[in-house]
């Protein structure tokens, strides 16, 4: 498939007038062809004004119609075959089978979104009918359904190019909400966000949707991003990329007129508790496993394990010395970006030039390109004597935190900030310990994994992929997951509405055959 470097408005496929940037390679620092100009700030008028235009149409959407559009979608990605691959690789300098899982992650997103448009038990439809002969007051007949909230703007992000970008989780679950939406493609991937773009709109057009249900578009700063979160249009904002960013788009956001929620997933370093059981039971065994889920994808995962809280002792000792000889062997590996790169050299110079935290072990030496895996160790109290040892190093790299006992482990818990994942490693004799640390994990993280690491999400019913903030800005909701549809929904109460103008969700006949409650109890259908 072709590139042009064309921004994608409803239907249209345009060249930008702003400023032009290139992809680069990221093995080698090559940039790639084609160039992409930037939007104009009436591309981005146009695709807003599409999107509201299709609103009210897109959401009232029969629910087949619309669980076939994100199936023709996902088939659509399919089609394009190994030419998104190869591009995606060249982008990201991530190896073909990354590439081949997130993009058949991608899919699954979408077709398990389709399969919650189709349930229907999304829409909460209840029914409580007139109590007229109530005393001392009757009851009015009440229905509900949630509606979609409007035009959602979503952010690719640098990390996952497809599953977290153009056709990834937020635009999947806010187009099954009935919500149109417009993509700013990150600058880093911009060949890899063209190719699905095209498949999306193609999408829209073979289902025959108003043309405003997606619009891409392009710019390698920050004048489109910021434009798409002030725009009046728009009722939501999708985004995964770091603090700074997420915070900036925040603060938009909230000064506008009408502020509008922003679902950032930003910042977490995911703590693993090691308790002395499973240290001393498998030490080594943990040791290993943690480093390959440390160096997995040059450690490029918000949830990479990059904090370790164990009780020093002998399978403490094992665990340093599997997990050291397995980093030192470990190649040094192409990074996302030169600027990921760069921030990362420094986030691993700042952690070494601490007086109180020493190095374990260090991978190979890398290029220009690449990030070095480096795992560090102190002790509790200097960990909490210095906040910037919590910040994230976002790369292949990890701070064992020495506790003394189980206090110490808690007083460090407490001192977190908001994270994605905790995982804990456990044998029977740990779990009285690990019980009385359960509730105030609960308070800090989003997900709970037991004898494992957070890297690897799975795309399902019962995934929570967010936490307290900074790891996101509203710890209520998920962006992993059938429940990441919850986002782009509001309620909406109708009072003695006859049935001829209801929504088909509230009407007596139920003709979309839509799970719903009456008077608080499952109808049978």
């Amino acid at each position: 498939m072709t590139l042009r470097g064309e921004n994608l408005i409803g239907a249209e496929a345009r060249r930008g007038t702003e400023a032009a940037f290139r992809a680069v390679e990221a093995a080698t620092g090559q940039a790639l062809e084609p160039d992409f100009p930037g939007a104009s700030r009436g591309d981005l008028d146009r695709a807003c004004a599409l999107a509201e235009a299709a609103f009210d149409t897109f959401r009232e959407t029969d629910p087949e119609a619309r669980a076939g559009f994100l199936e023709a979608i996902a088939a659509n990605i399919l089609e394009i075959g190994d030419d998104l691959v190869t591009r995606c690789m060249a982008e990201t300098g991530l190896p073909r089978p990354r590439i081949e899982g997130e993009r058949a992650r991608t899919v699954g997103q979408l077709r398990l979104f389709a399969g919650v448009v189709r349930e229907g038990s999304y829409v909460e439809a209840r029914i409580d009918p007139a109590l007229p002969d109530r005393k001392p007051l009757p009851r009015p007949d009440l229905r509900l359904r949630r509606i979609a909230v409007g035009p959602v703007a979503v952010f690719g992000a640098s990390n996952f190019p497809l599953a977290f970008s153009v056709a990834g989780g937020d635009t999947a679950s806010a187009l099954a909400a009935g919500c149109p939406v417009v993509v700013k493609a990150h600058p880093a991937h911009p060949g890899t966000s063209e190719l699905v773009g095209r498949a999306v709109q193609k999408a829209v057009a073979s289902c025959g949707l108003p043309e405003g249900t997606f619009s891409l578009l392009f710019d390698a700063g920050q004048s489109i991003g910021q434009g798409l979160v002030a725009d009046p249009r728009i009722a939501a904002i999708g985004f995964t990329g770091s603090r700074r960013g997420g915070t900036a788009l925040m603060a938009i956001a909230a000064g506008r007129p009408s502020p509008i929620p922003v679902y950032a997933e930003m910042s977490s370093i995911n703590p693993v508790l090691l308790f002395p059981g499973a240290l001393a039971a498998r030490g080594a065994a943990i040791g290993k496993a943690f480093a390959a889920s440390l160096t997995l994808g040059a450690g490029q995962f918000c949830t990479n394990p990059g904090l370790i809280l164990a009780l020093p002792g002998p399978g403490l000792d094992a665990f340093l010395e599997a997990a050291g000889a397995a980093l030192r062997e470990s190649p040094a590996a192409t990074m996302l970006t030169p600027g990921i790169q760069r921030a990362y050299r420094e986030a691993v110079a700042r952690v070494a030039g601490h007086a109180a935290v020493t190095r374990i072990a260090e991978g190979a030496e890398g290029g220009a390109t690449q990030g070095r895996a480096t795992l560090f160790a102190a002790d509790s109290d200097v960990f909490l004597a210095d906040p910037e040892l919590q910040e994230e190093m976002f790369g292949a790299s990890g701070l064992v935190v020495r506790c003394a006992d189980f206090a110490a482990m808690r007083a460090v818990l407490e001192r977190l900030e908001g994270q994605l994942t905790a995982s804990l490693h456990l044998a029977p004799e740990d779990h009285a310990a690990a019980r009385d640390l359960l509730p105030l994990l609960e308070r800090r993280v989003g997900r709970i994994l037991v004898d494992g690491f957070g890297t690897g999400v799975e795309v399902a019913h019962a995934m929570v992929h967010g936490g307290p903030y900074p790891a996101t800005s509203d710890g209520r909701t998920t962006s992993v997951g059938s429940l990441a549809i919850d986002r782009f929904l509001r309620p909406v109460s109708y009072q003695d509405v006859p049935d001829a103008l209801l929504p088909a969700a509230l009407q007596a006949a139920n003709p979309q055959g839509l799970p719903r409650r009456i008077d608080g109890t499952p109808e049978r259908r």
